[in-house]
């Protein structure tokens, strides 16, 4: 499979290239009234004052757009109109959150809830951005458009995929192409730093695997978690140490132990953030099973030995009705 730039969107040097991808309108037709993509657009807001809000059943996109932008209005709220991207950035990372959980409740209306409060992040920034003549909401979409597009060259340009494994393998390659990312290095320090370590020692490991450095078999990413596993424990049992030198070695070994884990579970297509999540909720399920025992005999945790509590939390683990232990 040979990639080719795309109207030079994946150019380093913006001089012009062959196209992989049919020629169409420009990415701007229907998404903004500029022919500039530069340029944020002047409002088309037509809800203006707050009387021209009100309860109803249905509101159109633009009605959104213009609901955001009255609330960041002299007019509009004290509290939206002082907001930066960096005092609500957190709030992006809790509703993606939030979102996730209604995901793994399979409950659609949380999802419809939760998805409403993710957009209000996106066209919150958005107006921000554009009350800083930065970019609007249209460039956000064009932007989103063109990377659809762009990236989908085995849809719109040259390029063959035929399963889902090829599909992310040729989405890769152009986004590598599209950010000029020219070593393998590169692509590594592409991935977030701010998202999740262990989602980020996962995507680091499978991008460090697409170039050919991985363990050709699961046996020796198992045989470095025993590696570093007593690597840690050397540390604990190493009387050179002070307790600061002690405690930094014990990060190091230990960060090591969980990317070693990471490295396995990658090997085993299991996503280790959710595998992780999923444990938190088993255990929290087990504990308060075992204080419901407890508290049927008239116990306290506090006041039960270790022995007692281990006792109870094997009785919670028999009843579950699962395969996993």
């Amino acid at each position: 499979m040979t990639l080719k730039p795309i109207n030079n969107l994946y150019s380093p040097s913006n001089e012009p290239n062959p196209s992989n991808v049919s020629n169409g309108p420009s990415p701007t037709n229907g998404l903004g009234p500029s022919s500039d993509p530069s340029r944020p657009q002047t409002s088309t807001s037509q809800l203006t004052q707050k009387s021209d809000f009100v309860i109803k059943d249905h509101y159109s996109f633009q009605e959104l757009l213009d609901l955001m932008a009255f609330l960041r209005s002299p007019e509009g709220c004290p509290w939206d109109r002082v907001q930066s991207y960096d005092s609500i950035k957190g709030s992006m990372i809790e509703e993606a959150w939030e979102a996730v959980d209604a995901i793994e409740s399979g409950k659609p209306e949380r999802l419809q809830d939760e998805l409403g409060d993710v957009l209000l992040q996106v066209v919150f920034h958005a107006q921000i951005a554009q009350d800083q003549q930065e970019f609007d909401i249209n460039q956000v979409i064009a932007g989103l458009c063109r990377k659809l597009i762009s990236r989908h060259t085995h849809i719109f340009g040259q390029d063959q995929a035929e399963d889902p494994d090829t599909v992310l393998k040729t989405w890769a390659d152009n986004k590598k192409l599209e950010k000029g990312l020219r070593t393998e290095t590169e692509v590594l320090q592409d991935v977030p730093r701010h998202i999740p370590a262990l989602s980020r020692s996962y995507k680091l490991q499978k991008k460090a695997a697409a170039c050919g450095f991985d363990w050709p078999e699961l046996s020796g990413a198992a045989n470095k978690i025993q590696e570093e596993a007593g690597e840690l424990f050397d540390v604990c049992e190493d009387q050179s140490l002070d307790d600061a030198a002690r405690q930094k070695r014990l990060a190091e070994e230990g960060g090591d132990l969980l990317f070693a884990v990471v490295n396995v579970l990658r090997f085993l297509k299991v996503d280790p953030e959710l595998a992780l999540d999923q444990a938190n909720e088993k255990f929290i399920r087990r504990f308060a099973g075992m204080e419901a025992k407890a508290d049927a005999r008239g116990q306290k945790l506090r006041d039960m030995s270790l022995e007692e509590m281990d006792r109870l939390w094997d009785a919670v683990k028999a009843e579950e009705d699962t395969p996993c232990v």
